[in-house]
């Protein structure tokens, strides 16, 4: 079946592209093996050259990625061109520092030399979503290529321009051709190449059923993966916090990408002391946020991504209204074309509704009234998923402390919005996946990590 880019601010097809035949897959492995044999024989300076090449071709047309990002999944102009510069940023991280991240290390033992040593494993799959259409493929390919892997991406049906510009940067850039290929196919295939021999491990960044899909059949085949699944993350409000700022960082969570990230503020913990000012600030500052056209600089909300996910999310949102929960903002599906949802502010959410139990993917913000921070500390960990959280407090020592042992979750920021950095591990536990990415121990996932004993 054809896959089709659907622009979501007004409903139009910007393209229609056809699905990769299953021998044409089979070829594109194949390739991507061969350019593999050559590729992780050459010495990282050499890996480096056109990995820089690919960051200057990202700064240079980043005004075009972000128009292609806007027009195919509704991101906002200035968010695109911000993402398209991460990801340039990103390949020079590893063009520079992969050599000494998979030095090798020595190991003292009673061998004459004893060491440890990293070597690329070969064509990885890489399953990837629409909502960071850019920076969640270069996130696993900038590390991945330059620890000598070759790639086959199989990204979102509704961003196929995004896949396709991708792979031409790339081979703008100077890698080997079919180094790095793109798969137009729809999630229905995504098993069947997990099963080619000649793919060796599979990263994903998806929702959970995706998740267990390709862990499975990866299980079976005994391969290497990587989940970065869904997230709910709670930001505690503490009684000591500066509300004010909270109320900013908060909004700023809650929106980024449109409300549509796996690390996007969800559910805000409120210690009923603070809660009344904390809620009247926050409203004001989720209310003037501007919602608009992704094309026009000044958008901070663009539409959802497609129309089925935002009707989605208004369900979720009467759902919980249904089961107790006030409005203090939106809640409302606008008139006109698109696929737009208003920023949503409700309270009063507790454990059974959707808003507490599910993730929502969306401006939809859901204040958690507890009455103590152990109470908050509890309410935060009371999830499935356990990917991002942040603590907002002006006693910055107690709230390291609590950060870094009593939070469940892959990342805890302190009076900031959670966010992704190459400096930094970047992955969950629980539901939210496993593994990790970005830093010295993303680009070591896909490597074989190998003893030599030399007696």
């Amino acid at each position: 079946m054809p896959l089709q880019a659907i622009n979501p601010a007004n409903g139009e097809t910007v393209a229609t592209y056809d699905e990769t035949a299953p021998a044409e897959v089979n070829k594109i492995v194949s390739s991507a093996h061969a350019a593999f044999v050559g590729w992780r024989k050459l010495a990282f300076r050499e890996r480096g050259v056109p990995m820089r090449k690919a960051a200057e071709i990202l700064r240079s047309e980043a005004r075009g990625f972000a128009q292609l990002m806007a027009r195919e999944m509704g991101k906002p102009l200035r968010d695109g061109i911000a993402e398209a510069q991460k990801c340039a940023s990103c390949c020079d991280f590893y063009a520079e520092r992969a050599e000494g991240l998979l030095a090798r290390e020595s190991v003292e033992s009673e061998a004459r030399r004893s060491f440890v040593t990293f070597n690329p494993l070969g064509v990885v799959l890489a399953v990837m979503p629409w909502n960071f259409p850019f920076w969640q493929v270069f996130r696993f390919a900038a590390p991945g290529l330059m620890a000598g892997n070759a790639a086959v991406l199989k990204h979102a049906s509704n961003v196929p321009g995004c896949a396709l510009a991708i792979e031409d940067i790339f081979r703008r850039a100077g890698f080997p051709e079919n180094l790095f290929r793109t798969l137009l196919i729809g999630s229905r295939e995504v098993e069947r190449v997990v099963e080619h021999p000649l793919v060796r491990a599979a990263t994903l960044t998806g929702s959970g059923a995706a998740g267990r899909a390709v862990a499975r059949k990866a299980g079976e085949l005994l391969k290497k993966t990587v989940l970065e699944l869904g997230g709910s993350d709670p930001y505690l409000v503490l009684q000591d916090a500066d509300i004010d700022a909270a109320a900013t960082i908060c909004t700023k969570g809650r929106l980024i990408n449109s409300g549509q990230s796996c690390i996007a503020a969800k559910r805000f913990i409120v210690v009923e002391s603070v809660r009344r000012p904390f809620e009247q600030r926050f409203v004001e500052r989720m209310a003037a946020a501007r919602m608009g056209d992704p094309l026009d600089e000044t958008t901070e909300v663009g539409p959802q991504a497609r129309r089925d996910l935002r009707d989605t999310l208004h369900q979720q949102v009467v759902a919980r209204i249904d089961k107790g929960a006030k409005s203090l903002l939106g809640g409302t599906i606008p008139d006109g074309p698109g696929a737009y949802y208003p920023p949503t502010v409700l309270t009063d959410v507790g454990k059974g509704m959707p808003a507490f139990d599910e993730e929502l993917f969306g401006p939809v913000a859901a204040i958690v009234p507890v009455q103590n921070e152990d109470a908050a500390i509890a309410a935060a960990n009371d999830s499935p998923f356990g990917l991002g959280g942040a603590i907002m407090s002006r006693d910055i020592a107690r709230a390291e402390a609590i950060a870094a042992e009593r939070i469940e979750a892959g990342c805890v920021f302190i009076n900031d919005a959670v966010r992704s950095d190459v400096r930094l591990p970047f992955g969950g536990i629980k539901e939210s996946g496993y593994g990790r990415e970005l830093s010295s121990y993303g680009i070591k996932e896909f490597v074989n990590i190998k003893t030599v004993w030399v007696a």
